[in-house]
Formats: C-alpha cells, structure tokens, sequence
C-alpha cells in the first residue's frame, strides 16, 4: 500500500505542473504569440480570434480530465473507487475527450480544405487520431470499472 500512496503522490505532483502549465498557456502563452503572429502576419489575423477560442477550450478540456483525475486518485487512496459515484467522473473525463474531439474535427475539416501546405492538416490528423485512440480507450476502462463495481458489490453481499 505504501507504494500506492507513492505513485498517487508523484502522479498527483505531475497534475499540478500540467495543471500549471496549461493555465499558462491559456492566459500567456496563447493569447501572446497569436497576438504576435496576427502582427507578423495581418493576411492571416483573422484567424486570431477563432484560434484563440479553439486552443483555449482544447486545454479546458484537458484541465477538466486533470481536476477528474485528481478526484479518481483521491477514491482510489480512500479505497472507494469501484463505485457508482467514480463512474460520474469517468463519463466526464469522456465528455471532455469527446468535446475535444469534436473540436479538433471542426479545425481538421477547415484545415482540410483552406490551408496551402499540408502541415497542419496532418498535425490536426494526427493529433485527431490520438484523442480518438485516448476516447476509447477511456471507454474501455470505463467498462472495466463498471465490471469490477459490481464484482465487488456482488462480493459484499455475498459477505
């Protein structure tokens, strides 16, 4: 159990700094260099605005799979995690996976059909293809967990 509470400890440090740092990047680091990149490029600065909105509910989603992680971690120390109540946090974490999705979809498709070289659509792909794989395999642990709730729920009644 020691070892446990050492990996929730550690995994809990990595989620404050990536916490940290996409709050950073929302409020500096995006708002900055599109402001920047609007002024070396005014052809291009209409984009400032829709790409500001984009980037900056992307990482929301991303801070949402954090602050519901945080909150698996806190069930799975206090030994309550195979109940009802952590699927709530999973089927958001799921939501905001699927948010995202849909998000990167609607940039992809205008990528797709806009851009001059096929950098960024394929950046966009792949990264489309990434959270595709992480949505379902969220969903899958989501199943697992629903097994392994009621095995356990089985096995208290029978106890």
């Amino acid at each position: 159990m020691k070892r446990l509470d050492r990996t929730v400890a550690l995994l809990r440090v990595v989620l404050v700094v990536a916490f940290l740092a996409l709050l950073a990047a929302q409020t500096l680091i995006v708002p900055g260099t599109l402001a920047y990149q609007a002024a070396e490029s005014p052809e291009d600065a209409y984009l400032r605005w829709p790409l500001l909105v984009f980037l900056v509910l992307e990482l929301l989603c991303a801070q949402v799979v954090i602050v519901c992680t945080w909150r698996l971690l806190t069930m799975v120390k206090d030994d309550v995690i195979f109940s009802e109540t952590s699927l709530v946090w999973v089927d958001t974490i799921v939501g905001a996976i699927a948010a995202a999705w849909l998000l990167l979809a609607v940039a992809f498709g205008y990528f797709a059909f806009t851009a001059d070289d096929p950098g960024t659509p394929v950046l966009l792909l792949l990264l489309l293809i990434g959270v595709t794989v992480l949505g379902l395999l969220v969903v899958v642990m989501r199943a697992l967990l629903r097994q392994a709730t009621a095995l356990r729920a089985d096995m208290e009644a029978v106890i």
